[in-house]
C-alpha cells in the first residue's frame, strides 16, 4: 500500500493537470483548484483532507458539461483518494 502522503501528492498533480487542461470548463477547473488547496492544507490530517476532497469532487463529478476524458480523470482521482485511511 502506498504512503498516504504520496497518494495525496499524486492527486495534487492530477488536479494540476485538470486545471491546466483548457478543454475542461472553467467551473470544473476552479473546483479542481479548490480541491487541490484542500489537499495541500497540512493543518488537517491526511484522512480528513482526502475525505473533504472527495466530497468537493463529488459535487462536480456529475456536471453535464464535463468532457468524458475529464470525468475519467476525476473517477481515477476519487479512487486514489479512497485508498487514504481516515485515521
Amino acid at each position: 500500500m502506498a504512503n498516504p502522503e504520496q497518494t495525496i501528492n499524486t492527486c495534487i498533480q492530477m488536479l494540476q493537470q485538470i486545471m491546466e487542461d483548457s478543454t475542461i470548463p472553467r467551473n470544473i477547473r476552479r473546483a479542481a483548484d479548490e480541491t487541490r488547496a484542500i489537499l495541500m492544507d497540512t493543518s488537517m490530517n491526511t484522512g480528513l483532507r482526502a475525505a473533504t476532497a472527495i466530497s468537493k469532487i463529488d459535487e462536480i463529478s456529475n456536471d453535464p458539461n464535463m468532457p468524458v476524458h475529464a470525468r475519467t480523470r476525476i473517477w481515477e482521482l476519487v479512487s486514489q483518494l479512497e485508498t487514504v485511511p481516515l485515521d
